[in-house]
């Protein structure tokens, strides 16, 4: 990528995107999904990995097309940690990063009849002292590490139980009126490389142990995106208009440029 593009790029602090910024380390700026996807609404950046739901309430961007944070089955990252059956729940703290997470919370709970009410938090710390609380990312990975007494309910395997299909977390949203020359090709190749090297992340990431790197990025993601992933989501947006009174658009795919 030129100058030009230079800090254009936005991402998350999470072990998910290392191989996904391969390479564009210097050029991306890593922010939490929240404050991420309020800059890439402001144009302070011509892309972002953000949430799918920032592109389906949103009608400003293209999904790069071949790419994608996804599960097949557990995600292992997003998931309710409760005490009570979730039939007795009457409230879930939700790690407010990730809107996304909320809303496949939102769906999951509908398909079972539940509708339990939502307060946001972010005091990690207190993960553990509360009856349930969804968490994300590497929060999620840590809390799984540490004592707790909780069931984990985790979302990519609920949705895959419920549907039969992948879900995609996030995607390279790009501004439609922000394609600059040569974005999408080089995030496309930032991939391949991240995939090429994936031993050497796996071997050098500073973020937990080596063994839970190997099995979260080699078993519980994968990046593509591909036919089923498109059908993951045309499903969501299905189940999104189902249980939310928003308008959610069509997502709308580009090849890279």
């Amino acid at each position: 990528m030129d100058e030009a593009n230079a800090k254009r790029i936005g991402s998350v602090p999470y072990l998910l995107s290392a191989s996904l910024t391969y390479g564009l380390e210097a050029e991306t700026e890593f922010l939490p999904p929240s404050l991420l996807a309020k800059r890439l609404r402001a144009g302070e950046f011509a892309a972002g990995l953000v949430s799918i739901t920032e592109v389906l309430f949103n009608d400003m961007y293209d999904i790069l097309d071949g790419i994608a944070v996804a599960s097949d089955g557990p995600v292992k990252s997003v998931f309710i940690a409760h005490k009570k059956p979730l039939e007795q729940v009457e409230v879930i703290h939700c790690d407010a990063a990730s809107l996304s997470s909320v809303n496949l919370l939102k769906v999951t709970l509908a398909k079972r009849g539940l509708s339990t009410r939502f307060e946001p938090f972010d005091d990690y710390d207190r993960a553990a002292e509360l009856d349930a609380v969804m968490l994300i990312g590497n929060p999620g990975l840590e809390f799984l590490r540490s004592p707790h007494e909780h069931e984990i309910l985790d979302l990519g395997q609920a949705w895959r139980e419920d549907t039969g299909l992948p879900f995609v977390f996030a995607v390279w949203a790009i501004r439609r009126d922000q394609r600059l020359p040569g974005l999408g090709e080089a995030l496309l190749q930032a991939k391949r490389d991240g995939l090429t090297n994936l031993d050497k992340i796996i071997a050098t990431h500073p973020e937990f142990d080596a063994e839970l790197r190997a099995s979260y990025l080699r078993e519980h993601i994968h990046l593509d995106l591909g036919d089923r992933e498109k059908q993951g989501i045309a499903c969501f947006v299905e189940c999104l208009r189902a249980v939310i009174g928003e308008t959610v658009y069509e997502p709308k795919y580009i090849a890279g440029f």
